[in-house]
């Protein structure tokens, strides 16, 4: 036969690839181990592990030293910082491609003023397993939080069902790792950080939330809170608060975690359980809503009041151009000059309206 293989030899090779086959399918079985799961129950969701998911490209070649290594448990404490705070921040896939949002969010702590050594404290949760494997390729601590019947790896469009869900999912699994016993700070990864915002932060108060709004004193009420950026305490207050804030998305049903925050801070259930509130100013933990005015005090800049990813990747860059700008001048200028930003550009409330988005709910 012109080109071909001899019958005997022929079957033989077909045997081969066929067995080759079937070994690597049992082999891909075993790795995506479904029979393996951690499970973290509070009502109607669980926060779940997959360690099969961390074959994909771990380099560990031994499934239980990958499993234990990515355990809730042993991430966070691997991550703690001696008094148990944890940095933690959530990736899927849409923002978690080379170049996009998680590359600028882990360059902005690498470029900061006492930023860069906080890395080792940060534990990114990635939402699917393409998130996770470009985490576990990039950052030291990685956790994979996956929700039954739910992919949250293509863009969540604001206010969307889908992006009501993430931001939900968000909630609950902060209430476990509160439980856990880890005090924590939750930021949104298009929070670039500047500076060290423990400098900035209040003692002996249970929660600390960024500001859309901030109306100059710290502890007024109606101050406009954004999720995007916390510090909480663990504590039977502030678990207490969490498990109420979770629950209260059926009192509200359709509106999102800094909508319904918004809302509750006003409940009685706050007082009863004395649960300490203060809110962080803008000029220190500010964003696109409410830029910091001086970037000889920014601790961290958020791209809030933005939709869609490629106006947030656009003013991201931005924003990183101007603190490098800023680093590259002289101390003595940058003291006596008052600089700002150059942003928004893409972003602005005005591209939020014009998709339809009411300008009392932001990103």
């Amino acid at each position: 036969m012109l080109g071909g293989y001899p019958p005997f030899s022929s079957r033989r090779n077909i045997h081969f690839f066929f067995s080759l086959f079937l070994l690597a399918s049992l082999y891909c079985l075993v790795l995506l181990g479904v029979g393996g799961r951690l499970n973290f129950s509070s009502g109607r969701s669980s926060v779940s592990w997959n360690p099969g998911a961390i074959f994909f490209s771990s380099p560990v070649g031994n499934s239980s030293q990958v499993s234990e290594r990515y355990k809730l448990d042993n991430v966070l404490r691997d991550a703690a910082m001696k008094d148990g705070t944890v940095i933690l921040t959530t990736l899927n896939e849409a923002w978690a491609a080379p170049g996009s949002v998680i590359d600028l969010f882990l360059e902005s702590f690498r470029i900061g003023d006492g930023t860069h050594r906080l890395l080792k404290h940060l534990v990114i949760v990635a939402l699917d397993m393409k998130a996770f494997s470009r985490c576990i390729s990039a950052h030291t601590h990685c956790f994979l939080l996956t929700t039954e019947g739910v992919d949250f790896s293509s863009e969540a469009y604001f206010m969307t069902s889908d992006y009501l869900k993430m931001m939900w999912r968000r909630i609950d699994f902060l209430r476990s790792v509160l439980e856990m016993g880890y005090n924590f700070v939750f930021t949104d990864a298009d929070v670039m950080w500047f500076r060290d915002p423990f400098t900035q932060f209040f003692v002996d108060t249970d929660l600390q939330i960024a500001c859309d709004n901030f109306l100059g004193d710290s502890e007024d009420i109606d101050n406009k809170p954004n999720g995007g950026f916390n510090y909480v305490r663990s504590n039977n207050r502030s678990i207490q608060f969490y498990k109420f804030w979770y629950s209260s998305r059926e009192t509200f049903p359709g509106y999102h975690d800094q909508d319904v925050f918004n809302f509750i801070k006003y409940n009685p259930f706050i007082t009863e359980i004395d649960l300490k509130i203060r809110f962080l100013d803008t000029q220190y933990f500010g964003g696109l809503c409410e830029p910091s005015k001086d970037l000889n005090r920014v601790c961290t800049m958020h791209v809030n009041c933005c939709f869609g990813l490629e106006s947030k990747l656009h003013d991201l860059r931005i924003i990183l151009q101007d603190w490098k700008f800023y680093l590259s001048m002289p101390t003595t200028l940058k003291r006596s000059l008052i600089m700002s930003w150059s942003v928004p550009q893409n972003c602005s409330l005005d591209s939020l309206s014009q998709y339809g988005v009411p300008l009392n709910s932001t990103q």
